[in-house]
């Protein structure tokens, strides 16, 4: 009996799905010392209820375990009245010990590589969803693993969601009592998802916002840290998947890009004009002194603003260097866009984002997705032309390397001297020059700025464009002289841009696309569409469809194994003439 109660114990800690595998009785002889112990089947010795299930012991070696579920209890109840015993009937027989014997190989490999996961909008419709999302993930990885990357046995990656709108106040209910009655359901749902975006774009609640995804991010790495010390010291690498909003919150905080900052850089107003028709010469020759000092201050504000942006003083909000970020479904080409983000004349990733913060960006995207946008063309302007790297087929065999795959033109390459629409004029955006990372950061708020000031020129600017373009260009010549005068026309055309606070961009100089400047490492890579995939059903599932694609699985384990060939690309040597 002492034993008895011993396994009651032992059982009413353990969940019912361990209890087939603990019972096997040993040290009781089957013959006669147990004949007058042993009864019939259907009289219990003893009976334990437990969450679900339930547990008859019978006999020294025979004890069940029962469902309690509706349907097992119908089927114990017919095949009893047809002369059946209730434990032949449903019932599962408990053994004690272990089915195999454990070995030291038997445990998982420590973790190698963590991953953080951030959700975008809608998480407080939907609390938790995060966490479901990052299991559909983390499954596909798994099936992945087993199939492509049987051979890493002593790495391991995990996923970790992180879920940062639950614990934010934000208004508290102002929104929620501000919102009529009517159509209730679908003003819910809007104030529960898009309005995420709103508060994001608000200078009231942005910091909140970012301070809170900060905080979970540094604790979860923090917390993983503590219960895996070895983990920083074997060279432990953490990587981010952001979805959706997400990406651009992620992006802010890597970067430390703050829209306030940027605002009172340029809060200089524009002076008014002074009538100078009744000063005396005294007050005209203090008034012009005050003028020249003003102008030295503003510059020398400006030089100190751009060496406190290329040096930063103050510690990065992440405790950690990310390796990796994956963003998927992204919208953060058109928030860079609208910050003054423009092309540059390099084909470098620092031009949006320094490798010193994070080692590779990735932009992945569903080509129906209409949430997501692309992130090349910000860096070089003919990379619009240039078709995104395509993910391979989970599926596919002995697929190329993604870092060898040539670029594909989308449409053929016309001649620069008759693409005349993308020469930049007065009335157009203003294109900042971007020298290095902490100069073009500072200067994304002066593009606001002087655009404003462009279009003051009012229509006579576009009118004045428009014919200078259809005026002054140049004929097509195959002699010396007409690519002499090319030339001084280009060198004028540069001259009027720079008048305008412009800044020329480099375009190929061959229609062919020869010596076109490449991007040193692809950015943007597309899902394929299916072969029966209705695009506009797909417009609907595409932006919330990436956690249970397979392809997405294989192509994070691809770049976080470093399967992929990661040789540097060759260098674009100019032909000899």
């Amino acid at each position: 009996m002492f034993r008895v109660v011993v396994l009651i114990k032992v059982l009413s800690h353990l969940p019912p799905f361990y209890l087939p595998f603990l019972f096997k009785w040993s040290g009781y002889q089957t013959g006669a010392k147990t004949a007058g112990h042993k009864r019939k089947r259907c009289q219990a010795i003893h009976h334990l209820k437990l969450s679900r299930t339930h547990v008859d012991w019978h006999s020294v070696e025979e004890v069940y375990l029962y469902s309690d579920a509706t349907t097992s209890k119908i089927a114990r109840t017919v095949t009893q009245k047809l002369g059946f015993s209730k434990a032949s009937s449903s019932g599962t027989r408990l053994h004690r010990g272990y089915v195999e014997e454990a070995s030291p190989e038997d445990r998982p490999p420590q973790t190698t590589h963590v991953v953080f996961v951030v959700h975008g909008i809608g998480q407080k419709m939907d609390q938790g969803r995060i966490i479901k999302n990052t299991g559909m993930l983390r499954e596909g990885v798994r099936k992945m693993e087993e199939k492509h990357f049987s051979e890493h046995n002593d790495e391991h990656v995990e996923f970790l969601p992180v879920e940062w709108r639950s614990k934010l106040a934000l208004d508290g209910d102002t929104v929620e009592s501000i919102t009529p009655d009517k159509v209730r359901g679908l003003r819910d749902l809007l104030n529960s998802s898009a309005m995420d975006i709103m508060y994001y774009n608000s200078p009231l609640y942005r910091d909140e916002i970012t301070k809170g995804l900060t905080e979970e991010l540094n604790r979860l790495h923090s917390l993983f840290c503590s219960r895996n010390p070895d983990f920083e010291e074997r060279g432990g690498k953490v990587s981010i998947v952001s979805h959706s909003l997400g990406c651009v919150i992620t992006y802010d905080i890597m970067t430390g890009w703050d829209p306030v900052r940027f605002c009172l850089q340029e809060h200089c107003a524009v002076e008014e004009e002074q009538d100078f028709r009744w000063m005396s010469f005294e007050e005209r020759q203090l008034l012009e002194e005050l003028r020249l000092t003003k102008n030295r201050l503003r510059e020398l504000e400006n030089q100190l603003v751009k060496l406190e942006a290329s040096n930063p003083s103050a510690p990065p909000a992440l405790k950690f260097k990310v390796e990796n970020f994956f963003c998927m479904g992204s919208p953060l080409a058109v928030f860079l866009a609208l910050r003054g983000i423009r092309q540059g004349a390099s084909g470098h990733q620092d031009h949006i984002l320094p490798t010193s913060i994070c080692s590779r960006l990735f932009n992945v995207f569903h080509p129906t997705d209409p949430v997501a946008y692309r992130l090349e063309p910000l860096i070089l302007k003919h990379y619009s032309n240039v078709a995104p790297v395509q993910i391979h087929w989970c599926s596919a065999t002995n697929p190329s390397p993604y870092d060898e795959i040539r670029p594909t033109f989308l449409n053929p390459v016309k001649d620069p001297a008759s693409d005349t629409e993308s020469i930049p004029s007065p009335s157009t955006s203003p294109v900042l020059a971007r020298k290095h990372y902490g100069e073009s950061i500072t200067s994304l708020g002066k593009a606001s700025i002087l655009g404003a000031a462009s279009i003051g020129k009012g229509l006579g600017g576009i009118l004045f464009s428009r014919f200078s373009r259809s005026n002054s260009q140049p004929s097509v010549s195959l002699g010396a002289d007409g690519g002499a005068n090319a030339e001084e026309e280009e060198e004028k055309r540069t001259e009027s841009q720079s008048s305008y606070g412009l800044s020329s961009i480099t375009r190929p100089t061959s229609p062919t696309g020869e010596t076109l400047l490449e991007l040193e490492r692809r950015i943007d890579f597309e899902l394929r569409e299916g072969l029966v995939e209705s695009r506009y059903w797909s417009a609907v599932t595409s932006h919330t469809g990436y956690w249970c694609s397979h392809d997405i699985a294989l192509f994070l384990l691809t770049f976080i194994y470093n399967k992929s060939t990661t040789s540097a690309p060759a260098e674009d040597t100019p032909e000899p003439d």
